[in-house]
């Protein structure tokens, strides 16, 4: 499938790209960009040959949020509308099976940082900064907060909510927003390093691993360990888990059949 407003390629260790492609525009959200990058999504988790999706955006930033030279002129319905197809790729990292890696770079604010908490697991740059930064232009980010909220506690969440500074690389990793810094000029191959690292698992584990973890993470302590005990039962079954443990045994690496 085409795309205008964003680039996807898939690396023959299976790791699937997905680069933000308005750098004139400092990869704001569009509203076609938002709809290219939930196909995208979708289309790559379909797609066998990719295992692992990482985002990244061209040019000389991440992304800077949404796209404001769209506000205008919408009635109430219209908005609603219009900010739901916005935050509807961060929506659907979290319902599809592959994992999702963020590599970020320069500016990541706003929805653009609702993209990053989003992700399954991230890695910026050194002079990565990122913040909710709707407030400083009379808006809010009530949508990207969401993700971010899940990621780190209520008071550091409300107060990058209502100031909408920007924080560095360090202080977003200690907080557990993303998980490691690298150099920038290492980033682009500390990531696909990281990225073929996880591709190299059994794809089955590594779905089941995802998929029953967000689907469990709001249900209650016993509920919880009842639901993960059911979905390792599943993966038990699997012929990946067979060839894993046998492969353990061999001293072989494991041949995946995705089965």
């Amino acid at each position: 499938m085409t795309y205008e407003h964003i680039l996807v390629e898939i690396s023959e260790k299976f790791v699937a790209t997905i680069t933000l492609n308005r750098p004139k525009h400092m990869n704001t959200f569009s509203s076609e960009m938002a709809k290219e990058l939930y196909k995208a999504l979708l289309n790559l988790d379909a797609d066998p040959t990719a295992r692992v999706l990482v985002i990244k955006g061209e040019g000389k930033v991440f992304c800077a949020g949404i796209d404001v030279n769209e506000l205008e002129g919408k009635s109430t319905l219209e908005y609603r509308e219009w900010i739901e197809r916005m935050e509807r790729p961060l929506m659907v990292i979290s319902k599809i099976k592959k994992p999702v890696i963020a590599q970020v770079h320069g500016v990541a604010a706003a929805n653009g940082m609702g993209l990053v908490a989003a992700a399954d697991l991230a890695i910026a740059a050194h002079n990565a900064r990122m913040g909710l930064t709707a407030i400083n232009v009379g808006l809010n980010c009530v949508g990207p907060v969401i993700p971010v909220s899940k990621s780190i506690g209520r008071k550091k969440t409300l107060e990058l909510l209502l100031y909408g500074d920007l924080i560095s690389a360090e202080e977003a990793l200690s907080l557990g927003l993303i998980n490691k810094v690298s150099p920038l000029d290492q980033l682009e191959a500390d990531t696909q390093k990281w990225a073929e690292t996880l591709a190299k698992k059994s794809p089955i584990a590594v779905q089941i691993a995802k998929s029953a973890f967000y689907t469990s993470e709001n249900m209650d302590y016993d509920r919880q360990f009842e639901y993960m005990n059911e979905a390792f039962a599943r993966l038990c079954s699997t012929d990946d888990a067979k060839e894993g443990v046998k492969a353990f045994f061999e001293k072989r690496k494991p041949v995946w059949t995705l089965k």
